[in-house]
């Protein structure tokens, strides 16, 4: 697998992330997966707050006012919150400060439909039969530190590899295995992308192995398939015996 950081001029609220690629990159090659960092997608939408108090309680309203679900930041000892937000665990809602001057960036808004658009205009202005995208983030991981990528919407080739009724190297049918293609894709683009002062906001990720590419975005169907109920979950242990604010 191939992976190709692109830097791109310094991205201002309003900007057109189309035209941004389009004199940034000038060719795709045919089934690859362009990886996306939604910090630019949120600077093309505006979704800028302007710092009043630039406090932790200002913040932690605004978290409040982002999240699907939230825990209240006294729980945690470095008075962060812990949300849930489009069924994704994200701390503070995906609220990011680091590389903003003086406001809080919101996570995009109608991700799907945007990515969806954004994909579309892609596919037909490079003319390329097999073309995959992901919008891209960072997350924390329980138990360990660091930050890597996660995918927070994807468009263009199937998210889950599903190795359910799939024989092992012993013939014993695999009973839960599914991989998730997108997320794995997300990890090495944002690793690939840099975390600092890099302004490479796009990646290239080429010759992919186990992908299957779609000429369509997500169905409702196959987006539904990505999400569990907090019940379902293995770790419903954990996310289901504390009490969730809405």
């Amino acid at each position: 697998m191939n992976l190709t950081s692109i830097k791109t001029p310094l991205v201002k609220p309003n900007d057109n992330i189309f035209q941004l690629i389009k004199q940034s990159i000038i060719s795709l090659p045919e089934n690859s997966v362009l990886a996306i960092t939604s910090k630019i997608v949120s600077y093309s939408q505006n979704r800028l707050i302007k710092k009043v108090k630039n406090s932790k309680a200002e913040k932690h309203a605004l978290v409040k006012k982002e999240a699907d679900l939230y825990l209240n930041p006294n729980l945690s000892k470095y008075d962060t919150m812990l949300t849930i937000k489009e069924n994704i665990l994200a701390v503070n809602a995906g609220i990011d400060e680091s590389n903003v001057s003086d406001h809080y960036l919101l996570w995009p808004k109608n991700l799907q439909s945007t990515t969806n658009k954004l994909w579309s205009s892609l596919h037909h202005h490079y003319k390329i039969k097999n073309l995959g995208m992901i919008i891209t983030d960072s997350k924390t991981m329980p138990l360990k530190w660091g930050v890597t990528g996660t995918c927070i919407a994807h468009c263009g080739f199937f998210a889950l590899n599903d190795y359910r009724g799939k024989k092992d190297l012993f013939n014993r049918k695999m009973k839960m295995t599914q991989v998730n293609v997108a997320e794995a894709l997300a990890v090495a683009a944002v690793f690939q992308m840099g975390e600092t002062n890099q302004s490479t906001p796009l990646c290239l990720i080429s010759n992919i192995p186990f992908i299957k590419f779609s000429s369509q975005p997500p169905t409702k169907k196959e987006l539904k398939s990505l999400k569990i109920n907090l019940s379902d979950d293995v770790y419903a242990p954990l996310l289901t015996s504390v009490k969730w604010n809405k």
